[in-house]
Formats: structure tokens, sequence, C-alpha cells
């Protein structure tokens, strides 16, 4: 039983005071009592820890290396997209490990206590699967084995390369699956998931509605029953086109026709919807999962989260292409890009939270959610998913409540958070996780034996 005492702690009954938080073998609170002595580790301001709902980790080896401009005059996601195929080419399964790794360990000190792993890279550079179909996916579960971090392995089924059937590039060959074989390498990741502690988890991610056939999206929606379903909903304008001449309707719109959406289903990015469609999927108890960030570096354009949270929607952040990772950073763009197209402030604020509230509680409880994940709130009986920021930070200081929140995402950084727990396996202490020095290392000789290759 580990015991910890937080001078403040935001619990599922809102803010209190001198509270003690006991957490059982089996990585759950056991206990959660205001009013308490100290007792145990102590800590200045606990919060619960949000899960990162959409990760491509491979990704994170390319940050900084696509800001120059392509030989189309007007760089776009399409361009980007691009260099990533050119890139993913040059991986070896060791390399992939590598990165998730690293990427895993940023997350968790940027207080994170889990991801979702959107992991499309299955085959050999030439799209050869590996003798061992799952191997990619067991890099990955591997990663986490040496992290610490929760994990929701979200393996992607990838069929073609357009709405017109068309044969996949050489850039998306290391992708591809029709359901047989799918199948075959999902219950094979089932197996490497469940070699890890009892908060892993798997689900089923169809790519996109570009990238799946009709029966192929029909299986995943079969195969996944009540498990995680993730999938790219209408991110850029080139794709709702697409998705709109070849399906006869607007992505969102087909979608939310032809299937019975719900609470198990996470749909990513968004930011391409019409009003009546926003509101129509926030009626549907999925989860928009929200990425700020890489959104604003592809172009993608801004999430109409004003209406979405009015509709009751729910939503969660992820940090997509790992170009940087900061929760607080995630949540300030998404309030940020509100005002800027709407001209106000505190746009996603309620009368009873203020913004940073909003944010923060929001994507706690929808990256829960969307990942299949026992927690989302201090409370008995939930995964100990949790993090404590530093009250000695020189913006938290004299700051109570939702005051510290609103400190933390629009004056603060990851320098605040101090320590993190993934379902009670205590991974960051005194903002550095355990294993730092050896995993920076072999990423750091990882990086140097890419840049070789490239």
């Amino acid at each position: 039983m580990q015991n910890l005492f937080a001078r403040q702690a935001l619990t599922a009954d809102g803010w209190q005071r001198d509270v003690l938080v006991a957490i059982g073998d089996d990585g759950r609170i056991a206990d959660v009592k205001p009013g308490s002595a100290p007792q145990g580790r102590e800590v200045g301001v606990l919060l619960p820890s949000p899960v990162n709902l959409h990760s491509h980790a491979f990704q994170r080896a390319m940050a900084g290396m696509t800001e120059r401009r392509g030989p189309d005059p007007r760089d776009t996601f399409w361009t980007w997209r691009k260099l990533m195929f050119r890139f993913l080419d040059r991986l070896t399964p060791e390399d992939v490990e590598a990165i998730a790794a690293f990427v895993q360990m940023e997350m968790l000190e940027a207080g994170y206590c889990a991801v979702g792993e959107f992991h499309y890279l299955h085959h050999q550079p030439g799209g050869a699967p590996y003798d061992n179909l799952a191997e990619m996916s067991e890099r990955i579960a591997a990663a986490a084995a040496q992290t610490g971090i929760g994990l929701t392995l979200l393996p992607v089924l990838y069929e073609h390369g357009g709405c017109d059937g068309r044969a996949l590039s050489p850039g998306q060959v290391r992708f591809g699956n029709d359901p047989e074989r799918f199948a075959r390498l999902h219950d094979a990741a089932v197996r490497a998931v469940s070699a890890l502690p009892g908060d892993c988890t798997i689900g089923v991610a169809p790519h996109s509605l570009r990238a799946v056939t009709r029966e192929g999206l029909g299986w995943a929606v079969a195969h996944a029953d009540s498990a995680p379903l993730h999938m790219h909903l209408a991110e850029q304008v080139a794709e709702v086109e697409e998705i709109e001449a070849s399906w006869g309707k607007r992505p969102t719109e087909w979608l939310l026709d032809a299937h019975d959406v719900g609470a198990n289903w996470c749909l990513i990015h968004c930011t391409q919807m019409l009003p009546h469609e926003t509101e129509a999927l926030a009626k549907t108890g999925a989860v928009a999962g929200l990425c700020p960030i890489t959104e604003s570096s592809l172009g993608d354009g801004i999430f109409d989260g004003v209406r979405y949270l009015s509709s009751g929607g729910r939503f969660g952040v992820g940090s997509d292409s790992n170009i940087r990772i900061s929760l607080s950073e995630e949540l300030r763009t998404l309030e940020y890009s509100q005002r800027l197209r709407d001209k106000g402030r505190a746009v996603l604020a309620a009368n009873e939270a203020s913004t940073g509230r909003v944010l923060y509680e929001g994507c706690v409880r929808g990256g829960a959610q969307a990942c299949g994940r026992d927690s989302g709130a201090i409370r008995t009986g939930a995964f100990a998913d949790l993090m404590a920021l530093d009250e000695t930070a020189i913006d938290l200081e004299g700051r109570d409540g939702d005051d510290l929140l609103d400190a933390y995402v629009f004056a603060g950084d990851d320098r605040m958070v101090r320590d993190v727990w993934a379902a009670g396996r205590h991974v960051v202490r005194d903002g550095a996780h355990g294993a730092r020095a050896a995993i920076a290392e072999r990423y750091r000789a990882t990086m140097s034996k890419l840049k070789d290759r490239i």
C-alpha cells in the first residue's frame, strides 16, 4: 500500500485540502480521505493524470525535420505526408522500440499516465510482412514495459491508397493489410499486450474512410465490439471532398448514418465538420480526439470546440506527430485556437468552472473513456493515474483551486510536473523518469544511425 498526502487535490468531488490517497497493490485507489494528517509521500498539488489518446510514436524522430518548404509553392499536409513516408521507410524494429521508449518517457514527464498508440507501421520496407506479423506491435509493448506507461495499443487496419481503391503507394505499403491478415496480426498483438500490467489494453483502429473499404470498416467495428475503436475523421479539406465524391456524403455524415457510433469510439481531429455534424457527433457519446499542436503544425484547421462542448460533447487530447510533447501546451493551443477564430477570451470556460478546469477535467475524462481506462478522476476504485505539480513553482505561488489549473495551463509548462503515477507505478519522481539516462542514450544512438541512412 502506498500513501500520498496532498495539500490540495482535485478529486471526483472537486477541490479538497489535506487529502490522503491510499493506493493498493493492484494499482487502484483504495481510499481518498480529505482533512487528513500527513502520511507517506507528500505533494503540493495532486491531479488526476490524463491519457494521451493519439500518438504515432515513430514520428517523434522527425521532429524539426519538416520545416523547409517543399517543391510545391504552397506547402501542405500532403507534402508533409510524402516526407513522412520517405522517413519511415528507413526504420527498423529496433529503431521503433528505441523511439517509442523515448517518446513514452517524455509523455510521462509531461504529466500523461498512458497513451493510445495508433499503430500502423506493421511491415518491412517494401511491404513484406515480418516472420512475426506483430513484430512492430511487440516493439511498442516492449517500450511500454521499460517506461511503465499505461498502453492502449491500437493496431491500424489500412487497406488501400484512396477511396477509389487504388493500390498502396511505396510509402504506404508498410501499413497495408486485408481484414484476414489483420485479424491474425491483431491476435498476436493481443498476446503482446497481455504480458504487460493489467491496466494495459488493446483496441482496433480502422485508419480512415479513405483507407478502408466499407466491408473492412464493418469488420473492424464488429471485431472491436466494446473495446476502444479509433479512426481519423474529417481532418483535411481534400479528404472530405474525396470521400463525398466517392461515398456520396461528407465523412461525418456518412459515418453517423452507417454505424452506431457510441461511447467506445474516438474520432480523431474532426477539424473539417459543419455545424450540424459537430452537434450530431457530440450527441453520440463518442470522444473527439483533438491534437492541437499537430493540427496547428499541419494546417488542419480549427475544431469547433465551443459548439461541440455546448452540445454536450466529450473530448481528449493527443500528441499525434509528437513534434512537441507538452500537455499544458496542447490544452493552451486548443483554447487559443478558439479565441483566434471567435475573437474572444475564456471561450471554453463554464459558469461554474474556469477555462483551465474545463480543459483539464475534460481531457482527463475523455482520454480515459477513449482508451478504455478505468480512471479519469481521483476516486476510490479507479486506477491510480495521478500527477503532482510543484507548488513552489513561481506561477503557482498563492494559487488555489481552479486558479492553479489556469496558471498551469496558461502560464506554466512541463517543469511544473514533479511526480506521475500510472496505475500506481511511480514512474516520474522529482520531474524525471527513473530510466531517463538509459532511454535517452539509446535514442541518441538510434538518431545518429538514422541520420546516416537518411
